[in-house]
């Protein structure tokens, strides 16, 4: 198979816990899909939080591993976001958010130290938290005359797909969503139908 179409991310969020020298670390991990989940998920840890002293995150986006950004929040370079992010990826995780609060305790500790502390906090929580399985989907729009409906929803039928909206009218529409590696067996069956449109929406 030249792509995967399954990915791992986390059912619901999760927190965790890491204490070290007297700073305490708490992970907050979020199931995300775009970026403006993440902001609206790091406004919310930041109110609850707003005495803490550092908020560091790392998220990953999408099956590839370039979709995905790191903040170490006034942290020594390298020890925070990173190490969240490679727990991230070290539980092949994505499509997730995870934010490490850290309160200080007064004692510095170093960056191996810190290093273990938001890896461990991140790991924590994702311990805590349930890991699902989801299939990458596209989303299609499939355009026929009222007279073809019994042969397009045969097809939808046998293949179990999800139908997301549905017009039917003199011209019918519908909204599938379709797992990405049966995509091309079931556009194909549906494009020998004779004078349906299919469209890729998203």
């Amino acid at each position: 198979m030249l792509f995967e179409d399954t990915y791992r991310t986390l059912a619901g969020p999760a927190e965790g816990l890491f204490k070290e020298k007297g700073s305490r670390f708490l992970a907050y991990a979020f199931p995300v899909v775009r970026e403006a989940e993440v902001k609206a998920h790091l406004e919310a840890v930041h109110k609850e939080h707003p005495k803490a002293r550092h908020h560091c995150y790392a998220y990953r986006l999408g099956l590839d591993r370039n979709n995905y950004r790191v903040n170490d929040d006034g942290e020594p370079s390298g020890t925070a976001g990173r190490p969240i992010l490679n727990t991230l990826y070290s539980h092949d995780l994505t499509n997730i958010l995870v934010v490490v609060v850290r309160y200080f305790g007064g004692t510095l500790l170093g960056v191996p130290g810190l290093i273990n502390a938001y890896k461990s906090a991140t790991a924590d929580a994702l311990t805590q938290a349930t890991v699902v399985e989801k299939t990458v989907n596209e989303v299609y729009l499939v355009r026929f005359v009222y007279e073809q409906m019994n042969e397009v929803m045969k097809v939808i039928k046998d293949q179990q797909l999800t139908v997301i909206s549905q017009s039917f009218d003199n011209e019918c529409s519908l909204e599938i969503e379709l797992r990405r590696t049966m995509v091309n067996g079931i556009i194909g069956r549906l494009e020998k139908l004779e004078g349906i449109t299919v469209r890729w929406l998203r």
